[in-house]
């Protein structure tokens, strides 16, 4: 917006005025970039407060209309986006009021306490960030702010929230996430345009009711609270289409006939049971996660979720398998790692799905009839088959057991454009990671480079930063590149049957890591301490490796549900003690560490 419409004089005086000292803390030629912008950038600049040349910058771009013909008055804009994250700024001066015009305010990262109500005439903000700070409270005139559709405040220090926080009706994304909230207010549910609301990280017991009137969410991420119940009116969430529920005290399945509910997030709960009712409802569900609980048997009504892709049932106390599981037509994924499971072998669970649920078919009483390629599958002409049926509508790119030495170009092209999660490479002959990988690096989540002949991982994985699942078990690997560190997301990495000599440096590193599978490999020692720093770690396999002693200090990784030591050529923990189980080894060592 041109300043000419403003009516104010130009001060032909301003030129000569002396500078006020803040000004000097925000180099001129920035204020002049931003005063043609409306743009202004100083994240990062160790500023302990907003200069007040920031906060005067459209009166500036006034003053000097009638200065030098770089400053041409109709190229003055006032200021609509203002970034200034990642300082140790500790408040927001009453003067914020003199930026009407901004569109996008960013403070995440810094040190505020408390925010001045004069925030509330910004009546153009549309982005507000206040992630990373230390507030404890907001005024309710954040709540006049009727233009704002996206609201951060994650990791901050709020028990609670105003009433008047209903009145935000345009808000589309609202991340509360890791504060101290003990409850929501009811007016919540006035936030109708809401798609995306992160809880996660905070001390609910209970959510209310009004949620259920937040027709147009598609995300709610309630993970790591105290929740002990869902309410049923959830199911009035129409659109709902990933619910998580991670790290709460549920001890049965919420039972929500959500029509659109594709994505069910659950482990780390207290369930013990799964009922048909609580089932038979999932009627889109694709990606159901039940590890970590108290699950002892899987009902045969499972087998009616068609829609389902994945299945994580890792870390209960399952004994058996039913064996209609494999009659599910899209399950592509199921992981039953860390369970009791009688009749199946141990070799068998490490072979991956399609092994098992090989298995699995065998033991029903009669096999249906082997269907033939569906139509939708291609043959180019490199002879290599393409199912783009299940790119398309399931997001899998399957080149698995192709015995081919590289995956065709033909298979990329395929998924260009597509919305690929699952690339199976597996069952190859691949002395390298495909680098057109990357190209899925904005989608994919779950990568199976297993039974190929990788001597080294490549880089290329290294940049697939949405990854949560990687497989590179049975394969001639020694090591892994330090820049895996990366892959924030990855959950869980399968390196059974290669040939490290020693743990893995990077894993280290990775915090957010829930599954190590390590069997079958020359490791000789691990570092209890940094493993102890994994807190998220759950699922250990060791076995069958060159360990020579446990180091008791192993005892105090808390975390773990599962860990397998058998195989290797240590004298003490004894067989006997082993065999127990997980919590009698960790018991054990953790009475062998010195007073």
């Amino acid at each position: 917006m041109s300043r000419l419409g403003r009516g104010g004089r130009a001060d032909s005086l301003a030129g000569f005025r002396p500078k006020i000292k803040d000004e000097e803390e925000v180099p001129a030629g920035l204020l002049k970039a931003a005063r043609k912008s409306g743009q202004l950038n100083l994240s990062g600049r160790a500023l302990t407060k907003v200069p007040q040349s920031v906060y005067r910058v459209n009166e500036e771009a006034q003053q000097n209309v009638s200065f030098g013909a770089s400053d041409r008055w109709w190229e003055q804009t006032d200021l609509t986006k203002l970034l200034l994250s990642s300082n140790q700024i500790s408040q927001i001066s009453e003067d914020i009021r003199l930026l009407p015009a901004l569109v996008t305010l960013d403070l995440h990262d810094n040190q505020l306490n408390t925010l001045h109500s004069a925030i509330g005439e910004l009546q153009e903000l549309q982005t507000l960030r206040l992630s990373h700070n230390q507030l404890s409270s907001l005024p309710v005139e954040v709540c006049m702010l009727r233009n704002l559709r996206s609201l951060t405040l994650q990791q901050n220090l709020l028990e609670n929230l105003p009433e008047e926080f209903g009145q935000l009706e345009n808000l589309t994304e609202l991340d509360l996430s890791k504060n101290r909230l003990t409850d929501l207010p009811q007016s919540l549910g006035r936030l109708t345009g809401l798609q995306k609301i992160s809880l996660s990280h905070n001390k609910l017991s209970c959510l209310p009711d009004c949620l259920s009137q937040l027709t147009n969410v598609k995300l709610l991420d309630c993970s790591n609270n105290q929740l002990s119940d869902v309410p049923a009116s959830l199911a009035h969430m129409l659109s709902l289409e990933q619910l998580h529920l991670r790290h709460n005290r549920l001890q049965r399945l919420p039972q929500l006939h959500a029509p659109a509910l594709k994505e069910l997030y659950v482990g780390n709960n207290q369930v013990g049971v799964l009922e048909a009712e609580q089932l038979e409802c999932l009627k889109a569900i694709s990606v159901l996660e039940l590890r970590d609980n108290k699950i002892r048997a899987v009902p045969e009504q499972m087998s009616l979720l068609h829609t389902l892709t994945r299945l994580d049932l890792t870390n209960n106390d399952i004994g058996s398998l039913p064996a209609s599981l494999s009659l599910l037509p899209n399950l592509k994924v199921l992981l039953v790692e860390g369970n009791p499971l009688r009749g199946i072998r141990r070799d068998l669970l490490t072979k991956g799905t399609n092994e098992l649920l090989k298995y699995l078919r065998g033991r029903v009483k009669e096999e249906p009839e082997s269907s033939e390629d569906p139509p939708t599958a291609m043959t180019f002409p490199s002879q290599a088959r393409i199912n783009v049926h299940s790119i398309k509508t399931l997001g899998v790119l399957d080149q698995s057991d192709m015995q081919v030495d590289s995956i065709p170009d033909e298979a990329f092209l395929a998924a260009e454009g597509q919305n690929v999660v699952t690339a199976n490479f597996s069952k190859n002959k691949l002395t390298s990671i495909p680098a057109r990988l990357l190209q899925l690096s904005s989608s994919l989540t779950e990568l199976n480079l297993g039974f190929n002949q990788l001597d080294h991982c490549g880089v290329e994985v290294c940049r697939l930063l949405q990854l949560t699942h990687l497989d590179l078990r049975n394969n001639q690997l020694k090591d892994l590149p330090a820049d895996m560190e990366n892959l924030a997301k990855l959950r869980c990495i399968i390196l059974s049957y290669n040939r490290f000599k020693s743990f893995p440096e990077v894993l280290y590193q990775m915090f957010s890591m829930e599954t190590v599978l390590m069997a079958n490999n020359q490791v000789s020692s691990v570092d209890p301490a940094r493993l102890a720093r994994l807190e998220h770690l759950s699922t250990l396999d060791l076995s069958n490796n060159d360990l020579l002693s446990i180091p008791p200090e192993l005892g105090l990784c808390t975390s773990l549900r599962s860990l397998s030591l058998q195989g290797n050529p240590f004298r003490t923990p004894r067989a006997a003690i082993v065999a127990k189980g997980t919590d009698a080894v960790l018991e054990y060592l953790r009475s062998r560490i010195p007073a």
